[in-house]
């Protein structure tokens, strides 16, 4: 009951205090449910690789830039990370586990950026198991009141030992 009256009223300082603004704060709040919803949808449409519900969470323009882990590493243009979509996608078999873990939005006006680490588990059409964790920063720009990915960094650390990627890496 203590813990619970100080929480209160620390709460309630903050909002009593000069530099807080509820308004901003709920809109910034309500920003990053549009966008954890975005990456749902992304996450959705990966496990059932629906490529078009994919790139729906993109702009649709030549302004998109995707650096990627895989050749030829940068897709400039919505076409090209679609049909670089299509490609990864063909080589997978079903079921195809996609999970996204640790994310960490921030939202400023228009703009905003994630990181998390993504996780995808399967099989290749050839029979080799897929078992890789990427880390992903997206950039996003509110348009049309709506938000969608503008640029995506995709990378894997590199054990600097090998000079191999480390795909199994966890944060």
């Amino acid at each position: 009951m203590k813990r619970a009256l100080l929480w209160a009223a620390g709460i309630g300082l903050i909002i009593a205090s000069p530099g807080f603004n509820a308004a901003a704060y709920a809109k910034s709040s309500s920003d990053e449910e549009a966008i954890r919803a975005l990456e749902q949808n992304f996450r959705d449409a990966f496990r059932v690789r629906d490529v078009e519900k994919i790139m729906a969470n993109y702009e649709r323009s030549e302004k998109l830039i995707v650096f990627d882990v895989v050749p030829p590493r940068q897709h400039v243009g919505w076409d090209a990370y679609k049909k670089a979509w299509q490609d990864f996608l063909s080589t997978l078999e079903d079921p195809i586990s996609f999970d996204i873990n640790d994310l960490n939005i921030t939202v400023s006006g228009d703009l905003a950026y994630s990181y998390s680490s993504q996780h995808t588990s399967g099989q290749m059409n050839n029979g080799s198991p897929v078992d890789r964790t990427v880390r992903v920063t997206d950039v996003y720009r509110k348009i049309g009141g709506r938000w969608l990915i503008v640029h995506e960094h995709v990378s894997v650390p590199v054990d600097l030992k090998t000079e191999k990627p480390d795909i199994h890496s966890k944060p």
